[in-house]
């Protein structure tokens, strides 16, 4: 695997040394394994190559959101910054040795990965990964994404190689095959993706008729209230199940806060909304402030009883292969009248 310097030192020290000879390294245009190479004007692609999964020794050079990086080997000791690549990791059979917290509770992971994850150490959150954790655990390759964490690439790149994808939202198969490839696990990837096509299948078979059915979606924040368009985790899995949108939200982008006075914007023949929480309550106060107004009363998709509040971690937060998974699960009952 990666070979392991400066193993005596401890964690901040550790920190400081590798910062300052990756530096040097990047002065005297170096070549070896584990290179980051920056991106030109624009990210690189994210879709995966066309060329068989490199053998388990062999090196391989992953294009990614910030340039390429060149990995030798298949990693043993990843750390996954972004709660969506745990998912990915998992689907693949491979257990982080690190990896961020969730949303709502930094100190800890998602209900429902939990039991999956443990002995794994929690490295801060996407936002704020922690450093000095991330080198004590000495990886051979970090996982993380542009959007959240392109300000640490250089020090994360000093630690270990380091592959991002550009961001969260949106299509979430790109990133999850992206992630696949860094850890060598292509061919398990796909795997994965055609499972996926064949649950989509059944799904629209089960529906039939009822894919016409227009879905409308609305998160509530504390402080704020969203509508959410197509360029989502859910958008993109409506997209997949062939369902409908509301004329007024079948738009190409992610979401627009809204005020009270866009409440009609809403109504659909059916509704998820889901709740961010985090801690305060804030959250669950403005949901049932708004769900109290005459006009989202007034919407059909309310007075049908078609409104239903979803998990908005499931839902909509983590974001990753395995909550996608039971999102189509649930939206099955949901559409069929099950639920």
């Amino acid at each position: 695997m990666f070979s392991r310097t400066y193993r005596t030192l401890g964690g901040k020290a550790l920190v400081a040394f590798l910062l300052a000879m990756v530096m040097l390294v990047t002065g005297c245009g170096g070549g070896q394994t584990g290179e980051q190479k920056p991106a030109e004007s624009q990210p690189a692609a994210q879709t995966p190559s066309n060329e068989a999964t490199p053998a388990a020794d062999q090196s391989y050079t992953i294009k990614h959101a910030m340039g390429e990086t060149t990995i030798k080997g298949t990693p043993q000791r990843v750390v996954m910054l972004t709660t969506q690549g745990v998912e990915t990791l998992l689907a693949l059979g491979v257990k982080p040795v690190g990896a961020v917290g969730s949303f709502t509770d930094p100190t800890t992971f998602y209900d429902f990965v939990k039991p999956q994850l443990e002995g794994v150490q929690v490295v801060g959150s996407e936002s704020q990964p922690n450093l000095e954790a991330i080198a004590a655990l000495k990886p051979d390759l970090i996982l993380g994404m542009k959007f959240r964490q392109e300000k640490v690439y250089q020090q994360l790149s000093a630690i270990a190689p380091t592959v991002f994808v550009e961001e969260p939202r949106g299509d979430w198969k790109a990133n999850f095959m992206l992630f696949a490839e860094a850890v060598n696990k292509k061919a398990e990837g796909e795997k994965v993706l055609e499972d996926w096509n064949k649950k989509v299948a059944a799904f629209k078979e089960k529906v039939g008729d009822k894919l016409s059915t227009e879905v409308s979606v609305v998160r509530f924040m504390p402080g704020r209230v969203r509508i959410y368009y197509n360029d989502t985790f859910l958008g993109a899995i409506m997209k997949d199940l062939g369902l409908s949108r509301p004329a007024a939200q079948n738009q190409e982008k992610f979401a627009d806060e809204v005020t009270k006075e866009r409440i009609p914007e809403m109504d659909g023949d059916i509704m998820f909304y889901f709740t961010y929480e985090t801690g305060d309550g804030e959250g669950s106060k403005l949901e049932q402030e708004w769900t109290n107004e005459s006009l989202w009363k007034n919407l059909n998709v309310v007075k049908n009883n078609r409104a239903y509040k979803v998990d908005d971690t499931i839902w909509n937060t983590s974001g990753g292969v395995i909550a996608a998974n039971k999102v189509v699960d649930e939206m099955e009952g949901y559409i069929l009248g099950n639920k």
